[in-house]
């Protein structure tokens, strides 16, 4: 249902969005490299969310899941109520942001999710979380 569009605008950041009904989910990573230690195999993203209520309904957030993969494949699952301590309640129109982050083991790797919904009526949803890339300048190119 939803579409996935990225548009680099920097060097190893890029904006990725997608619509799951009418509630349009934006990410946009950036590497730490003050918080990364690559010699210590530590590397740190945060990423900025804009989650934006396009639908004709008032919806809360309740609930997040994350499926975080390293460039080895090693991958974790990320659950929990809300985000950043918030449950957020978005009428028609309105935008909730919030920045979070989290570190790999490898320089690069891969992050996507889904938010759980709760419209009005009760109904829950999930909202697709678009994946996206975590790519630190330390990632080594592949050799012809």
């Amino acid at each position: 249902m939803g579409t996935t569009v990225e548009t680099n605008t920097e060097e190893h950041t890029g904006h990725y969005a997608q619509t799951t009904r009418s509630i349009m989910v934006t990410v946009e990573p950036f590497y730490l490299d003050e918080q990364s230690e690559p010699d210590e195999s530590h590397f740190v993203w945060a990423y900025h969310v804009r989650i934006t209520n396009l639908g004709d309904n008032t919806v809360q957030l309740m609930t997040r899941h994350w499926r975080i993969t390293d460039s080895m494949g090693t991958a974790q699952e990320v659950r929990g109520d809300g985000v950043v301590g918030e449950q957020p309640v978005l009428a028609p129109g309105e935008v909730f942001e919030y920045t979070s982050g989290t570190p790999l083991a490898t320089p690069s790797g891969i992050m996507v999710g889904t938010y759980q919904m709760k419209a009005e009526n009760g109904e829950r949803f999930d909202v697709d979380i678009p994946a996206f890339s975590l790519d630190s300048p330390h990632q080594k190119g592949q050799i012809h």
